[in-house]
């Protein structure tokens, strides 16, 4: 592999390119946090990422994940759950991430509570469908407010805000201002309940600066670092 094609000038570009795009629309670099989407990926590129600089992995399969974990417990990655919820995994992620991107069920979010380790609180995002594609996971913005209360009610749940997958079709400028906005109408409307409500997932390698731009705190980027990915199926 050349220099200019290593894991190494890789993440470099990913980081100017976030920095690049909070600089253009006055931000901090520092208010956009990278989480690197590392499934199906080896332990050993994993280990040279964070050698890199990066500290955040987000994770699709929760089996996968839990060899990975349970093979650096001394190292201090802050591990992301975002792929859909199995409730027969629930015990597994609610064991092993510190954040959880994709809760869009009540039934989900009472797994996650009973099995959340004690003297944990796992950091809840809710996935939003914002264009109505049934092929994605998430709930319709108009039917998350009784979601919102129950993860309010469960004390070892913090709820942290929203999280979006686009479909391929929907404009990114679209959908992500679209949840930019129901995030802030939300913001508005529990502004007594919601005392930790600073996150938005979205954004990938091909759309991070749109998502920047419509104000991502989190961007989820997975090929422009570890390149492209072998198709998994979990059972």
């Amino acid at each position: 592999m050349g220099k200019q094609d290593s894991l190494e000038s890789r993440i470099k570009l990913v980081k100017e390119r976030v920095n690049a795009a909070c600089i253009v629309n006055g931000r901090s670099p520092d208010s956009v946090a990278l989480l690197a989407v590392s499934k199906t990926k080896p332990i050993e590129m994993l280990r040279e990422a964070e050698r890199h600089g990066l500290k955040q992995f987000g994770e699709n399969y929760a089996d996968e994940a839990k060899e990975k974990i349970q093979q650096r417990p001394a190292l201090k990655s802050e591990w992301h759950f975002i792929g859909r919820i199995q409730s027969n995994k629930t015990q597994t992620i609610a064991q092993h991430f510190a954040w959880i991107h994709t809760v869009d069920r009540i039934k989900v979010a009472k797994r996650l509570a009973s099995h959340c380790p004690e003297n944990k609180i796992l950091q809840i995002l809710l996935q939003v469908n914002v264009d109505s594609d049934e092929n994605k996971g998430g709930i319709e913005a108009g039917k998350i407010d009784e979601l919102i209360k129950y993860v309010l009610s469960e004390p070892n749940l913090n709820l942290r805000g929203l999280m979006t997958i686009l479909s391929k079709e929907t404009d990114p400028q679209k959908g992500y201002s679209k949840l930019r906005d129901l995030f802030n109408h939300l913001q508005e409307t529990y502004a007594q309940e919601l005392h930790n409500w600073d996150t938005l997932s979205m954004g990938m390698s091909n759309d991070l600066e749109v998502a920047v731009n419509c104000g991502a705190t989190i961007v989820r980027v997975g090929t422009d670092i570890f390149g492209s990915r072998v198709k998994q199926k979990e059972f």
